[in-house]
């Protein structure tokens, strides 16, 4: 017996749109940025403790790794800013065309990594 009804899709096969990808991404960024609360929270906890720690904490924030760590920090809070700004263009009623929609996530995409270069090159 045979059936004519249509399969989903399989996830070898369906491949997520970009606006979803961007989307599940600016949740993440929202998660990590709020991680990144009790990580700033413990620097400033540091320089309230004295020149001692903050000594400390100059230090493990000169490390490589610590400083990878800070700078996805820095690049998901300007993507989540910049998803932000997309929400307001959305809000307002505005470009919910697929074609239109697809370029400001490149568009959201190209800014974020403009921004977090032209910060670290100006720190």
């Amino acid at each position: 017996m045979t059936h004519n009804r249509p399969l989903s899709p399989h996830l070898q096969v369906y491949r997520l749109p970009l606006t979803g990808i961007i989307s599940i991404t600016h949740r993440m960024t929202g998660v990590l940025l709020a991680l990144g609360l009790v990580l700033f929270v413990c620097a400033v906890s540091a320089i309230a403790a004295g020149p001692a720690s903050y000594a400390a904490m100059q230090d493990l924030l000169g490390m490589l790794p610590v400083q990878i760590i800070y700078w996805g920090f820095v690049y998901a809070l300007i993507f989540h800013l910049c998803h932000g700004v997309r929400h307001l263009i959305w809000d307002a009623g505005a470009s919910f065309n697929r074609d239109t929609m697809d370029r400001y996530a490149l568009y959201e995409l190209a800014v974020s990594v403009v921004l977090t270069v032209s910060i670290f090159f100006l720190l």
